[in-house]
């Protein structure tokens, strides 16, 4: 247990399959999707390191992906309840290790783009997937309308994952020896969105301050 604790603070994807096992992949599964605390845990190049170890043969395919989307589907209806009865009065605190308004913000215009699909969407979004159920709680969206989703969401995020590293596990000989730079791949294009969204703001911020000064002169 307490070296399951340290790879989970060390967030090291490998140490905590290998020391916590299902459970120990399904709560951290669980609280990044449900849990504040959770919102820098690795879930994406965990969930792909797990799908290339199952294919080695370290984990069985199908538990792996039941404890996995379980944990996701209730990890998210845990946020969605947060976000429902204690939410609003959380979110008007100032910025900490672990929370910052520009999250938030972030997360509010992931969900004004693209609506209640935001859920899914959000699923392959790291922070944004932490924050998504919690503001479907606090805003309109009735539970079993964000229920749907989020099972949707639950599904193709956690099977989707595991099932890219099986896949990848299963084509390319001793494959648990390349789990590291796969899996900071992984990591890569996962924030690949969030960057791509960050610019595209920055250039329609540049783009207003250019027309503002244009005006002024």
């Amino acid at each position: 247990m307490l070296d399951f604790l340290i790879a989970s603070v060390q967030l090291d994807p490998i140490a905590i399959i290998k020391t916590g096992s299902y459970l120990g992949i399904a709560l951290i599964v669980f609280a990044e999707s449900g849990l504040l605390v959770g919102i820098f845990f690795p879930g994406d190049s965990l969930l792909f390191a797990a799908g290339l170890l199952s294919a080695a043969g370290f984990l069985a395919l199908g538990p792996l992906i039941f404890f996995v989307v379980a944990a996701a589907i209730i990890g998210d209806s845990v946020g969605y309840w947060f976000g429902a009865h204690v939410g609003t009065g959380f979110f008007q605190r100032k910025d900490s290790r672990f929370f910052k308004q520009e999250y938030l913000k972030r997360t509010e215009r992931f969900f004004q783009k693209y609506g209640g699909r935001a859920v899914i969407l959000a699923r392959f979004a790291p922070v944004v997937r932490t924050l998504a159920p919690v503001l479907a709680g606090i805003g309109s969206m009735t539970y079993k309308r964000f229920l749907s989703y989020n099972v949707v969401g639950g599904l193709l995020w956690g099977a989707g994952m595991i099932l890219l590293g099986y896949s990848l596990g299963s084509i390319i000989p001793d494959s648990e020896r390349y789990i590291l730079p796969l899996s900071l791949v992984i990591i890569v294009i996962s924030f690949l969105p969030i960057l791509t969204s960050v610019m595209h703001e920055k250039n329609r911020a540049n783009g207003v301050l250019s027309d503002n000064l244009n005006n002024e002169i």
